[in-house]
């Protein structure tokens, strides 16, 4: 697995990020071989489709207060919620998906690299009542469903220190004018390749929906 795509958009990282980054292309391999979270066409691809995707929602950011806690809905194998968890290790982070055996697979990787600043829940969004600043997720359902279902979910207050206010942050494909439909919300959508210039990212946007 290449992971040069990642050290040429975020050459600042720690040299713990590092290693914690690095870790992630045998853990992957290992329980995608037994748990299929990822295409096994698209494994050798992990970095650059997987985890610097997931940045994008970062680099959409900037640097966030410590204690800004932010919720993955629909996580999968941990995506975008454990590469996030790895870049701001000052946050919090909790991590939903209704899916067990694909919860085990993040729930063990964030282990075996050593993350504390992450949980996780097996079970649907709709139980979840705590309060986050941001919602992440990455096309996990149309994003006019995903509003309703989150909306109790976010902070009722912004942390000063933080460059949006609380939202929702999906990272998205193709055209997304038919799922904003009926959001009464402000959204803004940003394309991921001015940002992250690869190819990949062509038709890839990162959506933020002001809650």
């Amino acid at each position: 697995m290449d992971s040069t795509p990642l050290y040429r958009f975020f050459p600042g990282l720690t040299d713990r990020q590092r290693e914690q980054f690095d870790a992630l292309a045998d853990l992957y391999a290992d329980w995608n071989a037994k748990i299929n979270v990822i295409s096994r066409k698209d494994i050798d691809n992990l970095y650059l489709h997987h985890v610097v995707h997931s940045l994008a929602i970062a680099r959409f950011l900037g640097p966030l207060d410590e204690g800004t806690a932010i919720l993955d809905v629909g996580t999968g194998g941990g995506f975008p919620g454990i590469p996030l968890a790895i870049f701001y290790p000052q946050c919090r982070f909790h991590l939903v998906d209704r899916i067990g055996k694909k919860i085990r697979v993040a729930t063990e990787v964030a282990t075996a690299i050593g993350l504390d600043n992450v949980t996780f829940r097996h079970g649907d969004i709709g139980e979840c009542r705590d309060r986050f600043d941001y919602v992440v997720s990455r096309a996990v359902m149309p994003l006019n469903d995903l509003v309703g279902l989150v909306r109790k979910n976010i902070a009722r207050a912004p942390r000063p220190g933080n460059p949006c206010l609380p939202g929702l942050i999906c990272l998205k494909g193709g055209d997304l004018a038919p799922e904003c439909r009926g959001i009464r919300s402000r959204v803004e959508i940003l394309p991921v390749e001015p940002i992250l210039p690869d190819p990949f990212f062509a038709d890839k946007s990162i959506v933020y929906v002001q809650l």
